[in-house]
C-alpha cells in the first residue's frame, strides 16, 4: 500500500513524478521517499542511447519514470535476442553478479531515477517494506520469464504477436480516443521480431492477417487500434471458433 501521510516539501521532484504510486518507491512514506531521493539523480536518455552494455559493471539501479527501453543480448554469431521491454514504473539493475547480463537501450526519449547500487542496497536493508516489494518484483519477473519460454517454445507466430499485444495492454494500458482503443508501439518491427523469435517479414505478415480479420487496425506505423480485444485474447491462447 502506498503511504504519504506527511506531504513532500514543495518543489520536491517526486511530486511531479507520474509513476510515484506504481514504482518500487511507492511503498515508502513521504519521509523515506525523500531520503531515498537524495541517494540518486535524474538520468535523461535520447532514443537509441544505452544505459549500460552487457558485461558492464553493475554499479547502479534504475527506475524508469518516462519512455520505453529494450533489453537484449548479442549471440556469438552476431544475432540479437531481445529479452524484454521496460516501461514507466519499472525497476532494473539488480543483478546476482557484478556484471550486467544484457544491454539496455532507450527506444525513445526516456527519464530514469538512478541510484548507486551499494547505497540502494543499504537503504533497502533498512526498509523491510522496500525489500518485500523487490522480492515481489523478482517473483513477477520470474513468472514473466516462464511465460516467455512458453511463448517462444510452443506458440505459433499468430499466437505470439497476439500475446505481445495483450501484454502491452496489461503493461501500459490502453488509450481511448473518441471511444476507440489504442496501444502505442515504440519498438520497431525488427525489435518485435527479435523479442518474439520471428523474422521481421513474419511480423509484418501476421500484422496484415490480424488486420484482415478485423482484430486490429494500423492507425499509424507505431499506433494500433484494438478492434476486438476479446478475440485477440482468444487468439493469444490458441482458442479458435
Amino acid at each position: 500500500m502506498t503511504r504519504h501521510a506527511t506531504p513532500l516539501p514543495a518543489g520536491h521532484p517526486c511530486l511531479a513524478c507520474d509513476v510515484r504510486t506504481i514504482a518500487v518507491c511507492g511503498v515508502l512514506d513521504c519521509g523515506d521517499l525523500a531520503r531515498m531521493r537524495t541517494l540518486g539523480r535524474t538520468m535523461r536518455l535520447k532514443a537509441g542511447q544505452p544505459i549500460f552494455h552487457e558485461g558492464d559493471q553493475a554499479t547502479r539501479v534504475f527506475t524508469v519514470t518516462s519512455g520505453t527501453l529494450k533489453l537484449y543480448k548479442l549471440l556469438a554469431d552476431g544475432r540479437r535476442q531481445i529479452t524484454g521491454f521496460m516501461f514507466p514504473g519499472d525497476f532494473m539493475g539488480i543483478s546476482v553478479d557484478d556484471e550486467h547480463a544484457f544491454t539496455v537501450e532507450a527506444l525513445d526519449d526516456a527519464i530514469l531515477c538512478s541510484f548507486p547500487r551499494n547505497r540502494f542496497d543499504e537503504f533497502a536493508g533498512e526498509h523491510p517494506q522496500l525489500e518485500r516489494e523487490l522480492y515481489r518484483l523478482a517473483t513477477h519477473e520470474l513468472a514473466a520469464a516462464q511465460r516467455q519460454m512458453v511463448l517462444l517454445g510452443r506458440k505459433t507466430a499468430v499466437e505470439r504477436l497476439a500475446s505481445f499485444f495483450i501484454t502491452l495492454l496489461d503493461r501500459t494500458g490502453k488509450m481511448v480516443e473518441d471511444g476507440r482503443e489504442y496501444i502505442d508501439l515504440p519498438m520497431s518491427r525488427s525489435d518485435v521480431a527479435d523479442y518474439l523469435g520471428l523474422t521481421k517479414e513474419t511480423v509484418s505478415r501476421v500484422l496484415a492477417l490480424l488486420k484482415d480479420q478485423r482484430l486490429i487496425r494500423l492507425d499509424t506505423l507505431n499506433r494500433i487500434e484494438i478492434l476486438d480485444g476479446g478475440r485477440l485474447v482468444d487468439m493469444a491462447e490458441g482458442v479458435t471458433d
